[in-house]
C-alpha cells in the first residue's frame, strides 16, 4: 500500500540549500582524506568504509555522553557535543564527495515523518507501536 500524496506545511518546504553548500565546502577541506599523503593520488574511498566512520563517531559520542567526558582535544568542550559535529563533518563530506542532495532529501525526508501513521502518539502507544 502506498502512502497518499500530500501538501506539506509551509514549516517543511525546502530552504536555501545549506546542507549541500556545507556538503561541498566540507569535502573541499577534506580533500587531503580522499588522496594518499604519499603520492598525492586520488584512492577509492568507499561507501561502506564511509558509513563505518560515521558509525565509530556514533560510537565515540555515546562513550563520551556514557562516561561524561570532556573532548581530549577540543578541551573545553563536551565529548558528546564534539563527537556529533564529527559525525556531522563526515556525512557532509560523503554527501560532498558523492554529490548528494542532503537539502532536497532532508526536507522530503521531514513532511514525510510529519504525516507518518505510524508516528503519531496512538499509533505509538499500540500494542507494537515505536516507543523511541
Amino acid at each position: 500500500m502506498t502512502e497518499p500524496e500530500f501538501d506539506p506545511p509551509v514549516s517543511y518546504r525546502p530552504r536555501p540549500a545549506l546542507l549541500n553548500e556545507l556538503a561541498a565546502r566540507v569535502h573541499v577541506e577534506n580533500l587531503r582524506w580522499w588522496r594518499d599523503p604519499a603520492t598525492g593520488l586520488p584512492v577509492d574511498r568507499n561507501v561502506p568504509e564511509q558509513l563505518a566512520l560515521m558509525h565509530s563517531e556514533i560510537s565515540e559520542a555515546l562513550e563520551a555522553f556514557r562516561k561524561n567526558l570532556n573532548d581530549t582535544h577540543l578541551h573545553h568542550r563536551d565529548g558528546f557535543t564534539v563527537e556529533l559535529a564529527d559525525l556531522i563533518i563526515r556525512v557532509l563530506d560523503t554527501a560532498g564527495a558523492y554529490g548528494l542532495d542532503l537539502d532536497g532529501a532532508f526536507w522530503e525526508k521531514l513532511a514525510y515523518n510529519a504525516q507518518r501513521h505510524d508516528h503519531t502518539d496512538a499509533a505509538r502507544i499500540g500494542a507494537h507501536g515505536k516507543k523511541f
